[in-house]
């Protein structure tokens, strides 16, 4: 090619790139719309950061931290969505940049004209992104900050940094899948890329081996979840199985697949039917390729379904879980000296009166607690542990309290009489399980385990704040007690220990945290001018703490379930219309030969509920099992309604089973009137 030539192919490199996108509309469309909503989300996340007036409300501080954590995990996610998508069009274009080659550009010509299209997609993406979000940016925080139950009537500001950093970010994105389309282009030759879309995947070497390899690794995935516990190793068996479910997942579909369609090939009957003979052949000839798609579908679904899941959990039971970690709207300590009941309940009713506050509780107690180590049914001295043994060494440690029959029965408005030698026991985790009590050498006989307790509300999968309570007959046996603890753990002045005892004064108020604040306010100010005081909490304001904190989780789960779902529908398409193109010329084969619309239009369907169908119910399974370890990590959180986790998983599936089904039925058009008409090129 001449200098005229060269000069002639450089200016019209600029209008081809423009050219290749709208004639490849049907790819490129769908990328542009994942880049936009890609730099949408990016961008009202950078947005909502750097606005100071997220650092500075009152008691943002949780909020602000998990946003933080999110928008680190969305930096990852986004890049590999649009990664991932993006070698969807270098494969669709492979067959054009050959034939540009032929007819006389270079590959530095196909380079640049990448080149321009990148920089098209990356403007067109950011203009996109950055208009939506700057309309939806107030919105969406509005909207954050009613789920975090902060002030919604405060001003947003946009932000020229927040701007600056989504260029750079997502310049980085594009410059990477600019350098990767470069890569391909260089390796290949042009007959490569004239074939490079329809080149059939080589069939997995030791096929069975893999195929075992993926079975065993997703079953002890499964296993590590269903067995899993709320113990220190909760998050190592998460990322463990989540490691193993994946790997399994790509063997498994990589080289079970291919051995399921190899012995239907064997089988004559079922193979050489016209629907059949076309699809298992089809998905044969690219089977590598192919299921290496059909497993991040899975994973993909895998993901929705788990974080929708979790957010919708965490929604319907946001009120169960920040009372079941402060049941009281204030509890106040008393050491050294006692307060009067009698006075208590005075000022209670006063203020009550005062604010127009009914009193649901008001409980006054005493109660000794003491650090144990349980041994079977034992509990006995906390030995010094080697650090090197981690958490682990601390499994059976608990805080121990004991009180007496009179104190137990004002709480709980009940009659228990306790014999000589007689106990109750009451674990806020898991159930105590023996008939007998052995306290530091002391013997009792468990008359009973009583299945709740208010101040300490009762969770079988409660492990890391469980606490024992042993109820005995009176003081005297309690002193008894006591004194066993403090001469086995070498107390020197046991007078004084007797005394360090604490007096509890607790209350709940009817009616909602936020009315209650000036009651508590002038309550907690009183109680703290009494002798004796130690400490005071506030259980209504950390209550609010704490739905700010979870509702920052919400937020960044419903952004997070929507970004998985768009990277799903992505993959389907495009899978849909790769798959599409890659089998038009064996259908128009086929037409040729005789083979009817209506056999076509089956074979699609076949194909469909034969191959798209294994990712729904491979995600099903894998949520399923997860939802083991979910519980788990739920109960982490002090989230202990395994009611509402349930049913939110139900519902979740259900929703999202149709959603999927509707989504493929919609891609699934889009290849039919590839195959059938032949689409554009």
């Amino acid at each position: 090619m001449g200098k005229t030539g060269k000069s002639t192919a450089w200016k019209i490199l600029p209008a081809m790139a423009w050219k290749g996108i709208m004639r490849n509309g049907s790819v490129y469309f769908p990328y542009l719309a994942a880049g936009i909503f890609s730099v949408f989300t990016y961008f009202v996340y950078a947005s909502i950061l750097k606005n100071d007036i997220i650092s500075i409300l009152p008691k943002s501080t949780y909020a602000w931290i998990m946003l933080r954590i999110g928008k680190s995990l969305l930096v990852i996610i986004l890049m590999l969505f649009l990664v991932y998508a993006n070698s969807f069009l270098m494969k669709r274009r492979q067959k054009e940049f050959g034939l540009y080659h032929i007819l006389g550009l270079e590959k530095k010509h196909i380079g640049s004209m990448l080149f321009f299209e990148t920089a098209l997609l990356y403007a067109f993406a950011l203009a996109g992104g950055v208009v939506f979000g700057m309309a939806l940016s107030k919105l969406l925080f509005m909207l954050l900050l009613k789920m975090c139950r902060l002030p919604v009537d405060v001003g947003f500001v946009f932000q020229m940094e927040a701007l600056r950093e989504t260029m750079v970010y997502f310049l980085a994105v594009y410059m990477v899948n600019f350098a990767e389309g470069l890569i391909q282009i260089g390796k290949s030759n042009p007959i490569e890329l004239m074939s490079g879309s329809r080149k059939g995947e080589k069939e997995p070497k030791f096929l069975w081996f893999f195929a075992l390899a993926g079975a065993a690794a997703l079953a002890g995935g499964y296993y590590c979840s269903v067995t899993s516990k709320v113990d220190s190793r909760i998050f190592t068996d998460f990322f463990q199985a989540v490691f193993r479910v994946i790997v399994g997942t790509y063997l498994l579909f990589a080289a079970g697949s291919i051995a399921f369609l190899k012995w239907m090939k064997s089988r004559k009957r079922v193979y050489y039917k016209a629907g059949n003979f076309i699809t298992i052949s089809g998905m044969l000839y690219r089977m590598k390729k192919n299921a290496a798609g059909l497993s991040n579908i899975c994973i993909f679904s895998t993901m929705v379904l788990i974080t929708i899941t979790c957010t919708v959990t965490l929604y319907a039971g946001m009120d169960s879980l920040v009372h079941y970690v402060q049941p009281y709207d204030m509890t106040v300590h008393y050491r050294d000296e006692r307060v009067e009941p009698r006075e208590v309940y005075e000022e209670i009713e006063t203020l009550g009166e005062k604010y127009g506050k009914k009193v649901e509780r008001a409980d006054i107690y005493e109660k000794m607690t003491l650090p144990v180590r349980q041994q079977e049914n034992s509990f006995v001295v906390r030995h010094e542990k080697d650090e090197a043994a981690g958490i682990e060494a601390y499994a059976e440690d608990y805080e121990l309290g004991i009180m007496t029959q009179e104190e137990y029965n004002r709480i709980e408005n009940r009659e228990v009489s306790l014999g000589e030698g007689e106990a109750l026991i009451y674990c806020s985790g898991r159930d105590y399980g023996y008939d007998r009590v052995i306290f530091y050498g002391k013997e009792f006989l468990v008359k009973e385990e009583p299945d709740n307790f208010f101040p300490d509300p009762k969770a079988e999968d409660n492990t890391f704040g469980a606490g024992y309570l042993m109820v005995v007959k009176d003081d005297e046996v309690k002193e008894a007690c006591i004194r066993a603890f403090g001469a086995a753990n070498g107390v020197e002045d046991m007078e004084a220990f007797l005394e360090s005892g604490t007096q509890y004064v607790q209350i709940l108020l009817e009616g909602k945290d936020g009315e209650k604040q000036d009651f508590l306010k002038e309550f907690g100010q009183w109680c703290q001018s009494r002798p004796g005081f130690s400490k005071l909490t506030n259980g209504a304001e950390n209550r609010n703490d704490q739905e700010i904190m979870y509702g920052a989780l919400l937020f960044i789960g419903i952004l997070f379930g929507m970004i998985f779902f768009m990277c799903l529908i992505l993959i389907m398409y495009y899978k849909q219309i790769t798959e599409g193109y890659e089998d038009r010329n064996s259908f128009d084969i086929m037409q040729k030969v005789g083979m009817s619309d209506g056999e076509i239009r089956t074979t699609v369907h076949r194909q469909i509920l034969t191959v798209f169908a294994l990712p729904l119910i491979g995600a099903i399974s894998h949520t399923i099992a997860g939802m083991f370890m979910v519980k788990g990590l739920m109960a982490v959180l002090s989230f202990h309604r395994n009611d509402i986790l349930i049913f939110s998983t139900a519902g979740v599936i259900v929703l999202f089973a149709a959603v999927y089904g509707a989504s493929y039925m919609v891609t699934a058009r889009a290849y039919y009137r590839i195959v059938r008409h032949g689409g554009t090129n």
